[in-house]
């Protein structure tokens, strides 16, 4: 059985023969705990795609919110704003931050409300780097940027897309995509019909967020997967919903398990996510547990 490990954002300059080893590293840690033989690394691929994408998000138009405040909100295009407030508002939903903790991150000058206001939404990032101390400063901030490049963008889709889709031969090959990976391996798969996959694995993925899964209406189950296993960590913030079949209503459904405890410092890195024996079993023994 082939696997293809489809990595997410953050992994510019790295060499991809290390990042690979990394991953089987800590599938293997998965193998040993779950008592099944780890895959030969000569079965495994990881297509890198971490510079081209790099690239291509220092070329597009898609500031930071510190960038938006010094420009003026005016100055930046609407809809990637509504797609930030959107993402940013439903995280700090899940994330359990009350208006009063974003209102104490605002000037005294401006204490408008709701994500149509930019000082709310940057409000918002700030008091999730206070009070979600396990998430990197930033992280919300950077993951909305990099997902709208990839999502808005058709160029930039096809180029990575294109790049991971190379890696899938006409062997039975399962695909393993962690959180922006696993974006990029659905959007792949879906418009693709010739693929062999007895399985899609999902980790960490933020699929299940609203502003993320608009981009796939009408939502289908990708042609050519055989079924599809989907692990978070309940803590993981982007992953924060699961897929489940009140979110994403595929046929057949999405089998996932919230039960997954990621012990890196984010609940969120794919290390703490591929060393779990139930996602070591999904993989490498094609069983769900």
């Amino acid at each position: 059985m082939k696997i293809v490990l489809v990595h997410g954002r953050n992994q510019g300059r790295r060499d991809p023969d290390e990042l690979r080893e990394e991953w089987c590293a800590a599938l293997s840690r998965g193998c040993e705990e779950a008592g099944i033989e780890a895959p030969t690394p000569a079965d495994v691929t990881l297509p890198y795609y971490g510079d081209l994408f790099d690239r291509m998000v220092e070329a597009a138009t898609a500031p930071l919110a510190d960038e938006i405040a010094a420009l003026g909100a005016a100055q930046v295009d609407s809809p990637y704003l509504e797609f930030r407030a959107a993402l940013i508002e439903e995280v700090r939903a899940g994330a359990g931050i009350t208006d009063t903790q974003v209102r104490s991150e605002l000037s005294p000058d401006d204490q408008r409300v709701g994500p149509s206001q930019h000082a709310w939404v940057h409000g918002i990032l700030r008091a999730l780097d206070k009070y979600m101390p396990r998430m990197a400063d930033g992280a919300v901030d950077l993951f909305t940027r990099d997902m709208w490049v990839y999502l808005s963008s058709s160029h930039v889709r096809d180029e990575v897309d294109s790049l991971v889709g190379r890696a899938i031969g006409p062997d039975p090959t399962v695909v393993v995509g962690h959180s922006v990976g696993s974006v990029v391996a659905y959007s792949l798969l879906r418009r693709v019909h010739s693929h062999n996959i007895p399985r899609l694995v999902t980790l960490g993925s933020p699929l299940g967020l609203s502003a993320i899964r608009n981009y796939f209406r009408p939502l289908k189950f990708p042609d050519g997967v055989a079924d599809w296993f989907n692990g978070y960590d309940e803590r993981d913030l982007i992953a924060l919903h699961g897929l489940g079949p009140e979110l994403f209503p595929v046929e057949p459904a999405v089998h996932n398990d919230k039960r997954l405890d990621n012990a890196t410092r984010n609940c969120h890195g794919v290390l703490g996510y591929l060393e779990k024996p139930n996602v070591a079993r999904a993989i490498c023994g094609l069983e769900l547990s």
